[in-house]
């Protein structure tokens, strides 16, 4: 990634304030670009945009993107020159009982959004956020492809293989790459694994509830301990973004399409495994586990083949597990006073070591 790209960049953010978007929105502000965010405020008590203050930092617009007028005078008001799509309803369990505002959030949500980009003509990079979960659930040990077909068992999974399915049809009919030289946009789609880091306090979400059981000593229920899931760091997903971004902006159409941004295959693991790994850097009593099934369903493996990222994209992770949880734990368990601080000193390690990979390899 060329950090002096992003310097003076005007970038728009969905989703800034959810935990993704928060650390998209410092990480931005860091690099030196002119930040907006349009998203909704977060329905819990605790959230990484509140406590590291990143609001502060940026042009912050409190919004629904299931509104289209208002969504649309954001985007064209602010003429970004790059537009990062992160805001999503984003729990399975949540899409099981409200599967309405899951299609509404996640599919129409993003028609809005990208009619609104058909309407600024100061856009010329847009990067759709979805998930690893897009994939028909074919019950394979290994990682699933770009061109692997789309699925998604429950109503959240679903809804992000919709908007894959819609990335695709506005690239054909209003964004194709032979008439690039008339709309100037470039567009792709980002699937991420299962991304995890500080500040993250969300509902029914594996470290959240963990961490709120190490750091007020109560017993941790867990849910399918075997299922295996691609674990990595948010800060990794979040650099193939930008990288994937500015290649979008710079050479355009050539970068369309859609790329897998997940762990190093070894360290897609059980449940059980993290919590294992998390065990064994806590210092002190851990907390009692149980186990529940969950009464929803939830595939028991699932990976991400990310050759085509390493080969094309030259991104490749670079923190393992014992390091990524290592980053965990350090934010946790830091003065939240500290949270902006902290997520910055995290940041700059990352670039650092960044640097350090790219120069070897």
């Amino acid at each position: 990634m060329n950090k002096s790209f992003w310097k003076g960049k005007k970038v728009f953010v969905t989703g800034h304030t959810g935990f993704k978007g928060s650390w998209l929105s410092m990480w931005l502000y860091h690099l030196g670009a002119q930040v907006k965010g349009y998203a909704l405020a977060q329905d819990h008590t605790l959230s990484l945009f509140e406590v590291a203050k990143v609001g502060a930092r940026m042009d912050s617009q409190i919004g629904d993107i299931r509104d289209l007028s208002a969504l649309s005078a954001a985007v064209y008001d602010f003429q970004p020159d790059v537009v990062f799509h992160l805001a999503a309803q984003p729990l399975v369990k949540f899409s099981y009982k409200n599967p309405v505002e899951t299609y509404e959030t996640n599919v129409m949500g993003t028609v809005h959004l990208f009619e609104a980009v058909r309407s600024c003509r100061s856009v010329r990079a847009v990067v759709n956020v979805t998930t690893d979960k897009v994939y028909e659930n074919q019950k394979q040990l290994k990682g699933y492809l770009e061109t692997d077909r789309l699925g998604g068992y429950d109503p959240y999974s679903n809804s992000k293989a919709c908007s894959e399915l819609l990335t695709s049809s506005y690239v054909q009919s209003f964004f194709s790459p032979e008439n690039y030289a008339q709309h100037g946009v470039a567009l792709a789609t980002a699937r991420a694994g299962n991304v995890i880091g500080g500040g993250d306090w969300a509902k029914d979400r594996l470290i959240p509830d963990l961490m709120r059981a190490i750091l007020h000593s109560r017993d941790f229920v867990v849910r399918n301990p075997e299922s295996v899931r691609p674990w990595q760091h948010v800060l990794e997903p979040l650099y193939g973004y930008l990288l994937l971004a500015e290649k979008l902006y710079i050479e355009n159409v050539k970068w369309n399409g859609a790329w897998n941004f997940g762990p190093q295959s070894e360290d897609a693991v059980s449940v059980s495994r993290l919590i294992d790994t998390f065990r064994t850097q806590v210092a002190g009593s851990f907390p009692q586990l149980s186990v529940i099934r969950s009464e929803e369903h939830e595939t028991n493996s699932l990976q991400l083949n990310i050759d085509k990222s390493i080969n094309v994209l030259h991104w490749k992770p670079i923190w393992r597990l014992e390091q990524t949880v290592q980053k965990v734990l350090e934010w946790y368990l830091a003065d939240p006073s500290e949270s902006y601080d902290l997520c910055l000193k995290q940041i700059e390690d990352y670039e650092n070591e960044r640097e350090v990979y790219d120069v070897q390899y």
